[in-house]
């Protein structure tokens, strides 16, 4: 009998930082959605600090106070991870390193990390190694810290320095021989996409880990990897669907994020051009999660960033078997009713209720609601098909039976 090797997660500690950018309340989610990405990554969340800062120390992020506090608990408890929420500067990384004697990650490279694992197809990990190396560029001097023990003197001055600009040659020319290879793969997925004939094309879009792929798999009748992780999906998977007797395509794509690393949404801009050739975009919503609002933000931002923000979108939101909201007891004379305890009824007669009946509320997990999503769905691809084949009106009646 072959034994399961255990899994073995490395011990760590996070720090974020609330200023006049984030409150207290964000600096707290946003330290909550950086341990789920810990996690994610192999690591296991044991502490985490927050201190407020007016300005980032262009030294060591962090006041030294604090920086302090956090190099004793990380030697007490042999911590071997240290991640910041924010993007730290090649020197602040350098800095900490040297103080605190482990690793030290910010979001970026931690998301970096997460993708390295996930990706699965050579197209995603062409675009990962381009991310990670642009990512690496600055931070080489970093990595010849152990050159510090020859002291310099006669023979001794400059070694170090033409190590690091043999690196920097030699990521400059991968960085470039990797481009070379996207274009090449940008070229030949162009050539599948225009393939594909006239039929619609639907993408799916949302924020990572609101059940885009389970969607995929309960309308597709596919097997697209599905697991409540973030960023379980990285490539771009697209099938072909038929609802009633009307064929479209649907593309399931990499789930967004705040605070995406610019290197990823460049690297990964060739990716997303299933969403710009989309006709239509579904994009789904975890309404289960608190701050599922902002969420729609950073999404509605990338999509921007693609120019993508003004396609016809039906907004789907999922998870609805997990909604609970707030609830105020009847003797609470104190607590004042906010969004936080909306029933899912309230909602829908909210922001959501001006949108032209673009707003589904569905369980993918459940299959709750799904009839009605595939009607609408229908209805909205009906319409853009007519528009593109107005003869085609007998075949396809108005109303999903």
């Amino acid at each position: 009998m072959i034994e399961k090797k255990k899994l073995v997660f490395e011990k760590t500690v996070l720090v974020g930082v609330i200023s006049s950018r984030q409150d207290e309340d964000q600096a707290l989610e946003y330290l909550v959605e950086l341990a789920f990405l810990a996690h994610t990554a192999g690591g296991e969340v044991i502490k985490q600090y927050t201190q407020k800062i007016t300005l980032p120390n262009p030294k060591t992020f962090i006041g030294s106070g604090k920086l302090m506090e956090v190099q004793l608990f990380v030697e007490e408890n042999e911590v071997s991870t240290v991640v910041f929420d924010d993007e730290l500067t090649p020197a602040q990384q350098r800095n900490i390193e040297e103080l605190l004697k482990c690793k030290i990650l910010d979001r970026t490279g931690l998301i970096l990390d997460i993708f390295a694992q996930r990706a699965q197809t050579s197209y995603a990990r062409t675009q990962v190694e381009l991310a990670q190396y642009e990512y690496l560029m600055p931070r080489l001097k970093g990595l010849w810290t152990h050159l510090e023990r020859q002291k310099g003197g006669i023979g001794m001055r400059g070694p170090g320095e033409t190590e690091i600009e043999t690196d920097r040659r030699i990521v400059r020319d991968k960085i470039a021989l990797l481009k070379k290879k996207l274009q090449v793969i940008d070229k030949q997925m162009s050539t599948q996409r225009g393939n594909r004939g006239a039929l619609i094309r639907v993408a799916l879009v949302g924020y990572t880990n609101v059940g885009k792929s389970t969607l995929m798999n309960a309308i597709s009748k596919s097997q697209v990897f599905a697991e409540n992780k973030l960023f379980a999906t990285l490539d771009t998977t697209v099938r072909k669907v038929v609802i009633g007797n009307l064929p479209f395509l649907l593309s399931d794509t990499v789930g967004f994020i705040r605070k995406l690393p610019t290197q990823l949404v460049e690297s990964f801009k060739s990716t997303l051009d299933e969403v710009q050739e989309a006709d239509l975009l579904l994009h789904v919503v975890d309404i289960s999660h608190p701050n599922f609002e902002e969420h729609i933000e950073s999404v509605n931002l990338i999509l921007s960033e693609i120019n993508s923000q003004d396609k016809p979108t039906l907004m789907v939101f999922n998870k609805i078997d997990a909604y609970e909201p707030l609830i105020i007891e009847e003797d609470d004379l104190v607590t004042e009713k906010t969004s936080k305890h909306f029933t899912l009824k309230e909602w829908e007669q909210t922001w959501m209720s001006r949108i032209n009946g673009n707003a589904l509320f569905i369980s993918a997990t459940k299959k709750e609601n799904i009839e009605h999503f595939r009607k609408q769905s229908y209805a909205a691809i009906r319409d853009l098909h007519l528009k593109r084949f107005p003869h085609n009106n007998f075949l396809y009646p108005e109303g999903l039976e």
